[in-house]
């Protein structure tokens, strides 16, 4: 198996142009920051701002930009702080459908919520498994609530578990590929430096799809 590393490092960019927020607390004080108290309706100028600089960043790792992937080869990348985990998604979205995604994290940010749903409902998500940690229900409650919200909407779009969970993987099936990727980061819209991997391999998809379909889910 191929593997290609990529270093990325923040050369300076200011992110306070786009965002004024205090920064990024670690995963025990963040869940006693003050919640959403209404849903996502729209992506935020703020919001396509830095998805644009974070998916930029990590296509510029490739030759040309070009995001060539080929079975067996393994991606590794470590950040500076200017990519998020959906850009790793997006990457693969570039080069094809989804018949089936699952994507696996401890929690994620209402305007990510959004992103992936909007994703699949321009199809280019057609099934799509969400599994959550067990602090996602009573701590991101509006999230929480899209989240169930779209689920029943679309009762044929697939499943969202929540269980006690903190691994941050997504992988996928499509008419050209199978992958899996791993993350440090959750999904969110404040990156910090973090590391990620994406593997083009159809026995990794299969390997990741089989243990989180035996999850059984805290919420019925």
């Amino acid at each position: 198996m191929e593997n290609d590393t990529f270093g990325m490092f923040d050369k300076g960019l200011d992110f306070g142009i786009f965002d004024q927020e205090k920064p990024q607390k670690t995963e025990k004080t963040e869940t006693k920051e003050k919640r959403r108290t209404v849903a996502c309706l729209e992506l935020s100028l703020k919001y396509l701002y830095k998805r644009a600089h974070s998916e930029t960043q990590l296509l510029d790792c490739f030759k040309d930009g070009f995001f060539d992937p080929k079975e067996g080869q393994c991606y590794n990348f470590i950040t500076g702080g200017d990519v998020d985990a959906l850009s790793y998604l997006k990457l693969i979205l570039r080069k094809q459908t989804l018949n089936h995604c699952l994507l696996s994290t401890w929690c994620m940010a209402a305007e990510d919520i959004l992103q992936v749903f909007e994703w699949v409902k321009e199809k280019k998500i057609l099934k799509l498994d969400l599994y959550l940690g067990e602090i996602f229900p009573n701590q991101y409650k509006i999230e929480y609530k899209m989240v169930k919200d779209f689920y029943i909407e679309n009762k044929e779009l697939g499943r969202f578990a929540v269980f006690k969970n903190h691994s941050k993987v997504i992988a996928g099936t499509g008419n050209a590929f199978d992958f899996g990727c791993q993350t440090s980061a959750n999904v969110n819209t404040n990156p910090r430096t973090e590391n990620g991997c994406i593997t083009i391999d159809k026995g990794l998809y299969n390997f990741y799809k089989e243990y989180f379909d035996g999850i059984k889910s805290f919420e019925k």
